[in-house]
């Protein structure tokens, strides 16, 4: 039943729409139509009791009560008059409709007033319907109607009328075939269902207009949202005036938008991020490639080439296992300290793996006693890399690296003795994809620094430019100790 249900429901919303219109409409409709029908029926029925009794009255005219017996008065062209007619003195039947002739039929013998019902009349025999329906509202002595089956089943009504005024009372009784109110009002039955059927396919043709009208601004924001989260789009729906339905719905849209701009912006992000980072080992490997490619090596030489190419791969390796793990933490659940690291002996460890030139020296100072970071010595290795690569990149002759302990937390300083950082740029330093000179001759993506510092807040630190700092450039990290 419910699979049927459902096949039978539209799938659109318009249609939906639709249909629901057009049952609403049959439903007033059928009440309608019902009510009119009843209320013409009766109006109908209502007509023939008016005749019934105006040909009554008329009838009562010729009945004459003055004197001891009633009489009926014979007029021209009374055989109108006498057409379905019964009259009656008391209960007994003075004269009844003719059979088959045009005027009532009497005994040859019978003298004006006394008339009685001839004698074979098929309508006044004791057995007829019309006769009996008439003989019983006569005996009730008042002015009613009643409706009984006729001849070939058709409905005839009967109305009866007293004639008083004198010293006798008489009744007269009339009748009358319903058939041709039946044909008016199943005439108007079937024109107006005719009617109700015309209405409603107009109704639904006319509702199924109009919500498409309706909702063809629905479908086009649905199309453009669509067009817009393909491309990442900044554009959105609310700088445009709608009704209030149309601008609630693009209020949601915009929303959604966002979030799908800020899902792109994040796998941008991060597959920016990968290729920055993962440049250096692969420019390890490719160089140590070239070197034992450019001449025979000896054992151990190929020995060292390969160690040197597993230590890239792992490194690279262990950068991306570091990024996925942090894009991951920060779109899922809020950042929590991943774990420790001794500081020391890792940033140790990344000075050796950096590649230097131009005599460019790199000093690792540490002061008071081994201190451990909140942070996995892969995650703390993703944020002092890109701080200590750009210091290489400009320096003159030294990169020192200090690590002292600062109110609870771990401060890793990385100094450079160039340049230092143009003041016009200090406020984008830390933007994705900026760059102070990008016609310096490097390759980079300006990804680096926006990476440390997103690594470095995630584990609940940060990293800073010492704009005070001279010569040179300071960049400070501030991490959790562990």
């Amino acid at each position: 039943m419910n699979r049927v249900r459902r096949g039978l429901t539209p799938r659109t919303l318009r249609g939906r729409l639709s249909l629901t219109a057009l049952t609403a409409a049959a439903l007033l409709m059928t009440v309608l139509t019902v009510v009119f029908n009843a209320v013409m029926e009766r109006h109908l029925g209502q007509q023939a009791d008016d005749e019934l009794l105006s040909r009554a009255a008329a009838v009562a005219t010729t009945v004459d009560t003055r004197g001891p017996r009633v009489r009926v008065l014979e007029t021209g062209h009374d055989e109108l008059l006498d057409a379905n007619v019964w009259i009656y003195a008391g209960g007994r039947l003075l004269e009844g409709p003719p059979a088959g002739s045009s005027a009532p039929q009497r005994p040859p013998s019978a003298a004006p007033g006394s008339s009685a019902p001839a004698p074979g009349n098929p309508l006044t025999a004791p057995g007829n319907p019309l006769t009996a329906a008439a003989d019983r509202l006569a005996a009730q002595g008042l002015r009613t109607c009643s409706t009984v089956r006729g001849e070939r089943h058709r409905s005839v009504r009967l109305c009866s009328d007293i004639v008083t005024g004198g010293r006798t009372t008489a009744t007269v009784v009339t009748a009358l075939d319903l058939a041709p109110y039946r044909g008016s009002a199943d005439s108007m039955l079937l024109g107006s269902l005719v009617l109700d059927a015309l209405m409603l396919a107009c109704t639904y043709a006319l509702t199924h207009l109009m919500v498409g009208r309706a909702l063809r601004p629905v479908r086009d924001m649905t199309e453009q949202a669509t067009r817009w989260s393909a491309v990442g789009s900044a554009q959105r729906f609310g700088t445009v005036r709608r009704p209030a339905e149309l601008a609630r719905l693009g209020a949601s849209f915009d929303a959604l938008l966002d979030r799908i701009r800020a899902v792109l912006r994040h796998e941008q992000q991060l597959t920016g991020e990968l290729s920055h980072e993962l440049r250096t080992p692969l420019a390890r490997i490719v160089a140590e490639l070239d070197w034992w490619c450019a001449r025979p090596r000896s054992t151990a030489e190929t020995r060292a080439t390969h160690e040197v190419i597993a230590e890239a791969a792992h490194s690279m390796r262990a950068i991306c296992d570091t990024l996925l793990d942090a894009a991951r933490d920060t779109t899922q659940s809020p950042a929590t300290a991943p774990g420790t690291a001794e500081v020391g002996p890792s940033l140790r460890r990344l000075t050796e793996l950096q590649v230097t030139a131009g005599g460019v020296e790199i000093r690792v100072e540490t002061q008071g006693a081994p201190l451990t970071a909140g942070v996995t010595a892969n995650i703390l290795e993703r944020i002092v890399s890109p701080l200590l690569a750009n210091a290489l990149r400009h320096a003159e002759k030294t990169v020192t690296v200090r690590v002292r302990p600062a109110s609870g937390a771990v401060r890793i300083d990385v100094e450079d003795d160039g340049p230092g950082v143009p003041k016009t740029f200090a406020a984008d330093l830390f933007q994705p994809g900026r760059r102070a000179d990008p016609d310096d001759g490097h390759d980079g993506a300006g990804l680096g620094l926006s990476l440390a510092r997103r690594l470095a807040r995630a584990a609940g630190g940060d990293v800073v430019h010492d704009a005070d700092h001279t010569p040179g450039a300071r960049f400070t990290v501030t991490l959790p100790t562990g």
